[in-house]
């Protein structure tokens, strides 16, 4: 098999890698390298490409759903075992491989864990190469198809907050089931959902999205300060856009997502939906969902997520086209988009 190498560098790149690709969402950094590291620990992961498996084999999503800078979250490895069990039952069916529902710092190792305990390897053909905050979005376009049933297994929460369920049915209902399950259970679940073929995940996915991540990841912590961005830039493909000093910012945990707004230097201004959603100077949009928007600590270099922002950070902003990512064909589906105007209040 085609396999990728994992251990505990990679783990650090695919992190790293995927908090940029996150664009503001995707989970944040230390959660990313702890499920990546106990992975390491727990078995022997593997991440194969695509070509390596049959056009008849059964791949299933794995993900979490969630407002990431929700206070009483609670998701533990364990429960993304949990969450591929249940969906295997409702599935009926052997499952070939693992994908993940996009890029960002927790969801580029989705799978890691539950291939290190199942030996089901990882398959580098992400729903989506980069995050969105609908699980919509993450489902390579299956709203399309009137026949289809989503089965989809969801795990979360502490104590009286507990949450398990399957579920299987029309995927939108599906997903706004589990979407309320994640607000049950403290703010996120880790899910598994969505059984589709590899012939289907080719034609809707993101195949080499998880080494993209990996390389950008690699290429920002082979550098420091202003030359990891700039090495990050390069990598994508993408432009500086601003560096400056955050003078405002607003986030509020609704509907099981982060949702808000933030300035830098009074002239810039970036809303968010989970994902930075829109980049604007001085009034004029610069950037806008699906390209990629990203902050990044101006001094360090490291990536900031959407819910780590605070007000008097010094952040660089970055700025990618959509054509230089590597996109779900859910980015293209302009109803699938649409809804990202009524939260944030801007045309997309």
């Amino acid at each position: 098999m085609a396999t990728i190498q994992l251990d505990k560098q990679t783990v650090e790149y695919a992190v790293y890698g995927g908090a940029v690709l996150g664009g503001g969402g995707g989970g944040w950094i230390e959660q990313g390298l702890e499920v990546g590291r106990l992975a390491l620990e727990a078995g022997d992961p593997k991440l194969i490409t695509v070509d390596e498996l049959h056009d008849e084999d059964l791949l299933v999503t794995v993900a979490l759903v969630g407002a990431p800078a929700a206070k009483d979250k609670y998701v533990k490895p364990m429960h993304y075992a949990r969450a591929l069990d249940i969906v295997s039952r409702l599935a009926g069916k052997p499952i070939q491989g693992l994908i993940t529902n996009e890029n960002g710092a927790e969801t580029t190792v989705n799978g890691w864990f539950q291939s290190a305990l199942t030996g089901i390897p990882v398959i580098d053909i992400p729903c989506n190469g980069r995050a969105h905050p609908t699980g919509m979005m993450g489902a390579m376009n299956l709203t399309e198809l009137d026949d289809y049933v989503s089965h989809q297994g969801a795990v979360g929460g502490k104590g009286s907050r507990y949450m398990e369920i399957g579920v299987s049915g029309k995927l939108e209902k599906s997903a706004s089931v589990v979407r309320n399950a994640s607000i049950e259970a403290g703010g996120v679940v880790a899910v598994a959902r969505n059984p589709v073929s590899v012939a289907y995940a080719k034609q809707n996915g993101s195949p080499g999205a998880i080494r993209q991540a990996i390389n950008v990841g690699q290429a920002l912590l082979s550098h420091k300060g202003e030359s990891a961005i700039a090495a990050v830039v390069k990598e994508l493909g993408g432009s500086m856009a601003v560096t400056g000093t955050v003078t405002g910012f607003r986030l509020e945990t609704k509907g099981g997502f982060d949702v808000g707004i933030l300035t830098i230097n009074q002239k810039v201004e970036l809303t968010f939906w989970n994902e930075y959603m829109t980049l604007e100077i001085n009034g004029d949009r610069i950037a806008s969902f699906p390209d990629l928007i990203m902050t990044l600590d101006a001094i360090t270099g490291r990536p900031v997520i959407s819910a780590a922002v605070e007000i008097g950070q010094q952040l660089a902003v970055i700025i990618v086209p959509k054509e230089k990512l590597i996109l779900s064909t859910t980015m293209k589906n302009a109803k699938l988009l649409k809804p990202i105007e009524e939260i944030i209040g801007k045309p997309i």
